[in-house]
């Protein structure tokens, strides 16, 4: 096995692993933009930094796996990803639980995307 298809067998790995991920964080998405939207509870901050942990990781799975998966078509739309996680930087820069549900609403659909991108480079 050369080392492009090592790497694309590692790339495939991680890919399976963000899938199961996946599915958790958006669901954990979902329940933290409506805490941010005036429902705050106790543990809002503690979910929060959770929620954004795991996205850190899936981005970072994503950057080193773009090449699968746009492979053939483009899957995910990098700019527009990028924009969208740095304006939850922002968001999250300012403290500000408005821009943090708009952001994080805004990335729903886009980590939606990944993970059926993900299914498809991985079946």
């Amino acid at each position: 096995m050369n080392v492009m298809e090592d790497n694309r067998a590692e790339q495939k790995e991680a890919l399976e692993v963000l899938i199961e991920f996946n599915d958790r964080v958006l669901k954990n998405m979902n329940i933290i933009v409506k805490e941010l939207s005036g429902e705050r509870l106790e543990d809002t901050n503690q979910f929060l930094k959770g929620i954004v942990d795991a996205l850190n990781w899936e981005i970072e799975v994503v950057n080193g796996t773009m090449g699968l998966l746009n492979e053939g078509k483009e899957r995910i739309q990098k700019d527009a990803f990028n924009a969208a996680v740095l304006r939850l930087g922002d968001a999250i820069k300012a403290n500000e639980d408005t821009a943090m549900a708009e952001a994080i609403s805004a990335l729903i659909p886009m980590f939606e995307n990944l993970g059926a991108a993900a299914r498809e480079v991985t079946a």
